[in-house]
C-alpha cells in the first residue's frame, strides 16, 4: 500500500493514455523513488541530477498518502496555475473528485518547489491509511480495485491535460 498504490496509479495513467492512442505535446515521466522513509535520499539525488530541467517541468506530482476514494488534488503553485488546475479538475466531477486544496507537495516532490515547479498530490479519503501504514497489513491487498481505478483516472486526466497544454503552467 505504502507506496505501491501511488506507483500503480502512476504507471496506470501512462498505460491508459497510451492505450487510448493519445499523444500529448509534452513528455510525461514517471519516477519511482527509493529511500523516502530514510530521509528522501532517492528523490533528493534525482533532484540534484535533474534540477537543471526544472524550467521544462510543468508539474511534479506525487501520491504517497494512500490511494483510497479520490477527492481531488492538493496543489501548490501560483494563483493563475491554481485556476488552470481547478478548470482541469472539472472533468472529474462525475467521479466526485474535483476538489482542489492547497499544499500539494510531499516529501519526494518538495525539492522542486525551490525551483518554482508547481506541485500536485492526490487528495483522497484516506482516514484508514494509518490503520495499515508501516504495519504487517501494509500490502496492496487492502486496496479496493475500483477506487484504485478511480485514482488512476484522476491521475490520467490531470497528467494528460497538463502535458497537452499549449503553454506551461504559470509560475
Amino acid at each position: 500500500m505504502d507506496d505501491g498504490g501511488g506507483a500503480f496509479i502512476s504507471w496506470q495513467a501512462l498505460s491508459t493514455i497510451r492505450q487510448l492512442g493519445l499523444q500529448p505535446k509534452r513528455t510525461m515521466r514517471v519516477v519511482l523513488w527509493t529511500g523516502e522513509e530514510y530521509g528522501g535520499y532517492g528523490s533528493q539525488k534525482y533532484y540534484q541530477d535533474h534540477q537543471n530541467e526544472s524550467k521544462m517541468l510543468n508539474i511534479a506530482m506525487e501520491s504517497d498518502i494512500g490511494t483510497f476514494r479520490p477527492l481531488g488534488l492538493s496543489f501548490t503553485g501560483s494563483p493563475k496555475a491554481k485556476a488552470i488546475i481547478t478548470e482541469i479538475m472539472e472533468y472529474l466531477k462525475p467521479l466526485n473528485a474535483s476538489r482542489v486544496v492547497d499544499n500539494g507537495g510531499e516529501t519526494d516532490t518538495n525539492w522542486w518547489a525551490k525551483k518554482g515547479v508547481p506541485l500536485g498530490s492526490l487528495e483522497n479519503q484516506n482516514d484508514k491509511y494509518f490503520y495499515f501504514h508501516h504495519s504487517n497489513g501494509d500490502t496492496m491487498s487492502v486496496q479496493n480495485p475500483d477506487t484504485m481505478d478511480q485514482c488512476a483516472t484522476l491521475w490520467s486526466v490531470v497528467a494528460y491535460c497538463l502535458a497537452n497544454m499549449e503553454e506551461m503552467l504559470p509560475r
